[in-house]
């Protein structure tokens, strides 16, 4: 009797963790990492299945139902390629790995509104991380593979127009900044730069939210590379000839 006890408890127990973890997740299908693995992208096939990133698809199970709890896919070598966490068939939290064993992307909940998606290189290294907040991507950041940044973009909760957003070459140098300087009139000021870092252009902008677009409204100071300045005017986009 005490033997059957104890087997009831360890089997509960053990029902238990693997609810609770990947350790556990059974391994559903295999795939080959070339037909998985885009170069540009990544590993995106599961991102149609991540409802707070707009996703719309729903996974089965060898059964036909919506999958639940933990699901993890391998490689045909073995490794693992993914571990997600399913709630009717769609995605609460998950991680993609190379074959390396390198996390390729993991994607989380942080509240009822907003959710975090990081993207990694092969070698493990930051590639990008993106803030999302009620579905839609509102402050975006892609790295280099040395950790510099390349571009950033930060918009508002309402996506309605943007906040900043910025440019940089490999070495650090900015090649164009973009930034809010009246919220409330969503007046901006645009600064482009040459390969060299130096100044190229900059003057205001406004958001024109007729035609959703951003346009040049007033005096722009152009340099060329020795710093010398002309001018131009701009009125809702249109250059003003004197």
């Amino acid at each position: 009797m005490k033997k059957l006890w104890f087997i009831f408890i360890f089997l509960t127990f053990s029902k238990l963790l693997l609810s609770q973890g990947f350790g556990g997740s059974p391994q559903l299908n295999k795939y080959s990492a070339s037909k998985v693995i885009n170069p540009t992208y990544g590993i995106t096939m599961y991102e149609k299945l991540n409802l707070k990133t707009g996703g719309d698809s729903v996974r089965n199970d060898r059964k036909g139902y919506a999958a639940q709890e933990w699901v993890q896919d391998i490689y045909e070598s073995g490794k693992v390629l993914h571990r997600g966490y399913y709630e009717d068939g769609q995605l609460k939290i998950y991680k993609n790995f190379y074959e390396n064993g390198t996390v390729e992307r993991a994607f989380k909940i942080l509240d009822v509104k907003r959710c975090n998606m990081q993207i990694f290189y092969a070698s493990g290294k930051l590639k990008s991380e993106i803030i999302y907040y009620n579905g839609s991507p509102q402050i975006w950041t892609d790295y280099y593979p040395n950790g510099q940044i390349e571009y950033t973009e930060e918009n508002t909760k309402s996506m309605e127009y943007l906040v900043n957003r910025k440019s940089f070459t490999e070495d650090g140098k900015p090649q164009e900044i973009f930034e809010v300087t009246d919220v409330k009139k969503k007046k901006y000021v645009k600064k482009e730069y040459y390969e060299s870092g130096k100044l190229k252009a900059e003057g205001p902008m406004k958001y024109n939210s007729s035609s959703i677009d951003y346009q040049k409204d007033g005096v722009w100071n152009i340099y060329d590379e020795s710093g010398n300045i002309t001018k131009e005017k701009w009125v809702k986009g249109e250059e003003v000839k004197n």
